[in-house]
């Protein structure tokens, strides 16, 4: 058996190739010409696959060749006609030359071949991995260099309606795993030279591509320095989804607060691109990574932005409400129940106490009881099947709770509380935002059933406290509230007139800070000189 140039191996290994390797054995090895060469390490690292099409045929009838592909991730049609068809058959115009072995790259590339992507690439490590991907590899007999051809075509679904983020008035594209298909949504929207995409591979074995959307021109430099290197850092053996990134990047991965926004909308990614942030995509993820994350934008919708803002600073602030009732409602319930029940007017105290008549526990263990009992529901509600999920959660909630009270298990007011809490975090437009707080409510309602408001006021110091010191890519986690920044507190609790808004977040460190531009304004010699208008 012919010796591999450039692969290591020790002396008891030289007499017999082995039958099995790994890919980072052959990186920087380069083809001799040998298409035997080749095969041996095909069948060394890809091994006997049923979907690897392997053919073997003569081009123009007297150049030995092979081909190699994953039947399934390629379009046969284009193989047929775009690949094999040119490379067997000569054409017109050369049928009377003599074609030499050292002119035929240039014909081939230049002259014969149909396909539009089609490079030259002599390392073997990078073809396995093209084939892996989906594309073809053509090598030739003598040749150095094989022709390395992007043929990858996979079946994905439509374009649909996001699923976890529904809007009323606005776009209805959502991403889907295709990356090229996400980034050409982007691009769409955003179709403007200082979009930069940049693309990488993270993953010792998937090899999976990840795309890195910024606006040059906008995005601050030392911000995307600082996502190279956590990315450079990433050392794993396969990159899924984009959550996997999403564990890796974060500041605090003990912090129950997501520090990365995701999400499925372009409309959202472009918006975000345009203030100054840096959107990552996977592909096979139809998640787009957002950073840095501030808390304000985990209450913040599509509608806020498209609709008059009277209306969505009311609908915005009926969110906050929604917010506090979700994390605070059942350890307020507990606190004012066990210690100080003279806070609650005589007449509903009455109704209170009469509703609670005969129920064995105290408030802390029923509110406990029924919270899990609620979390366990909406999982349940979550993983059965669509058709199935909304009777159950319709039916299980009624069913429950009013056998719950009619057997004295729990009380009417405590089902009413566990009933606006769970409607509270429903009205949470970020789910991992609403998770956090659904997991904050446990230990809120312990202190509360042990130290009454006491513990509710210490149990909030902690979470302010943890929420202050928390950054996501240096920006702090609370901005533009701590710190103050009169532009960004426009768009916090309330959104402002548009017309308002005429800068970009401070937070952000944006090297245009100018958003609008107002024709009584001239614009500051800073803006004039950063502005990409005036380069």
């Amino acid at each position: 058996m012919r010796l591999i140039k450039g692969y290591k191996r020790t002396k008891q290994q030289a007499k017999k190739l082995p039958t099995n390797h790994t890919l980072s054995e052959f990186e920087g090895t380069r083809l001799n010409g040998s298409l035997r060469q080749l095969e041996e390490i095909m069948n060394s690292t890809l091994g006997t696959s049923a979907d690897l099409a392997t053919r073997k045929f003569q081009v123009f009838g007297q150049f030995p060749a092979v081909m190699y592909s994953f039947s399934h991730m390629v379009q046969q049609a284009v193989v047929n006609e775009d690949i094999i068809r040119p490379f067997m058959h000569v054409p017109r115009h050369l049928q009377d030359r003599n074609i030499e072995l050292a002119q035929l790259p240039d014909i081939l590339l230049y002259e014969t071949l149909y396909h539009g992507e089609v490079q030259l690439q002599g390392e073997i490590d990078l073809l396995i991995r093209a084939v892996l991907g989906g594309d073809t590899v053509v090598a030739i007999e003598g040749m150095p260099e094989a022709f390395l051809i992007g043929t990858r075509s996979i079946d994905k679904r439509g374009i649909e309606q996001p699923a976890t983020e529904q809007v009323i008035r606005g776009p209805r594209e959502g991403f889907i795993e295709s990356l090229g298909t996400n980034l050409a949504l982007i691009r769409y929207r955003l179709q403007s030279t200082e979009l930069r995409v940049e693309s990488r591979e993270i993953g010792t074995r998937t090899k999976s591509k990840v795309a890195i959307c910024y606006m040059d021109g906008i995005t601050d430099p030392e911000l995307l320095k600082e996502l190279d290197r956590r990315l450079s850092e990433v050392k794993i053996d396969g990159v899924l989804d984009s959550g996997y990134l999403e564990q890796f990047i974060e500041d605090n991965k003990w912090s129950p607060f997501p520090q990365v926004q995701y999400t499925e909308r372009p409309d959202k990614v472009v918006a975000n691109l345009l203030e100054g942030r840096i959107a990552i995509l996977v592909d096979g993820s139809p998640l787009a990574l957002v950073i840095p994350t501030v808390f304000g934008q985990f209450y913040q919708t599509v509608e806020d932005y498209t609709e008059r803002f009277l209306l969505m600073s009311a609908i915005r602030m009926a969110r906050l409400v929604a917010l506090i009732f979700s994390l605070v409602f059942p350890s307020l319930y507990v606190a004012i129940i066990s210690f100080n029940p003279e806070l609650i007017p005589t007449e509903f105290a009455v109704a209170v106490a009469g509703g609670r008549a005969g129920v064995p526990f105290p408030a802390v263990i029923e509110v406990l009881i029924m919270e899990v009992s609620m979390e366990v529901l909406r999982e349940a509600t979550i993983r059965l099947p669509q058709q199935v999920g909304g009777a159950l959660s319709i039916v299980g909630v009624l069913v429950i709770g009013q056998a719950a009270v009619a057997a004295g298990f729990a009380s009417p007011i405590t089902v009413v509380i566990i009933a606006l809490t769970t409607i509270g975090s429903f009205a949470t437009p970020a789910y991992n935002a609403a998770l956090a707080l659904r997991l904050l409510r446990f230990p809120l309602i312990i202190m509360a059933g042990i130290f009454g408001l006491y513990g509710i006021m210490v149990g909030l110091i902690v979470i302010a406290n943890h929420v202050l010191s928390l950054k996501s890519f240096g920006v702090p986690y609370l901005s533009p509230l701590v710190p103050g920044d009169k532009e960004g507190i426009k768009d916090l609790l309330i959104r402002a007139p548009i017309k308002w808004m005429k800068n970009r977040p401070a937070f952000l460190h944006p090297q245009d800070n100018i958003k609008l531009q107002v024709e009584d304004q001239a614009p500051s010699p800073s803006a004039e000189e950063t502005s990409p208008e005036k380069r």
